[in-house]
């Protein structure tokens, strides 16, 4: 990955992270997520939709943006191998990671997160775009 479009991805606010079903039903949600060097995670439970696609096909797409009006709009998308990190140690250090980039990770919505969170998905990017106006 390009340092100019690992940079725009640490710094960015809300990921859009895809998956699709086993039968390739699209799903679509906003996420909170961090970067770690080619790989993107991202903290859920392993109930949602989202966790259950990426299960079934291994499979996750991407796009942070920012800006409405040209200049000032810049985004990045890509898609990558994606997997159920299960362990809990590494569960619980990468959702505190997480949620730090968000608000006090020592707070009482903090801790309420982590609580619920029982899995990440790692998304090891494999293709990445980015484009600016």
């Amino acid at each position: 990955m390009e340092e100019g479009i690992a940079e725009f991805l640490r710094g960015g606010e809300v990921m859009r992270l895809a998956t699709a079903s086993a039968a390739g039903e699209p799903h679509v949600v906003p996420v909170w997520y961090d970067l770690d060097g080619e790989t993107i995670r991202v903290g859920t439970h392993s109930r949602t939709v989202k966790a259950r696609n990426v299960e079934a096909t291994g499979r996750a797409a991407f796009c942070v943006d920012v800006g409405v009006r040209s200049p000032g709009i810049r985004a990045v998308a890509g898609s990558g191998a994606a997997r159920l990190a299960r362990e809990p140690a590494r569960v619980q250090e990468g959702a505190r990671r997480i949620i730090s980039r968000y608000m006090d990770a020592d707070s009482g919505p903090a801790r309420e997160l982590l609580r619920e969170t029982d899995c990440i998905i790692e998304v090891s990017v494999d293709r990445s775009t980015s484009w600016q106006y």
